[in-house]
């Protein structure tokens, strides 16, 4: 799997959340609404989810393993710096 495109939507309100990024996989295959959101230990995503019956989120869509995580995470989050960057000129 490869990562053909990562488009970052900044939010320009204060607070935790950062920006809002659509992720496409090899040209054929994109995942909307993953947030970049500010912890306490810097920078994460968090994937799509939605609210069940039970109050809990659950994720709609996600990597199946660590390193897939991983991958995904750095570069939404060197896009996200780069978008950042751009702002700043």
């Amino acid at each position: 799997m490869q990562i053909t495109d990562v488009r970052v939507r900044k939010v320009a309100k204060e607070g935790k959340l950062k920006a809002v990024v659509s992720v496409t996989m090899d040209d054929e295959f994109v995942v909307h609404d993953i947030k970049v959101i500010e912890g306490e230990k810097g920078l994460f995503i968090a994937m799509p989810s939605k609210k069940a019956m039970d109050g809990e989120y659950r994720d709609i869509a996600h990597p199946i393993n660590a390193g897939t995580r991983e991958r995904i995470q750095g570069l939404i989050l060197e896009k996200y710096q780069v978008a950042l960057d751009e702002r700043d000129i």
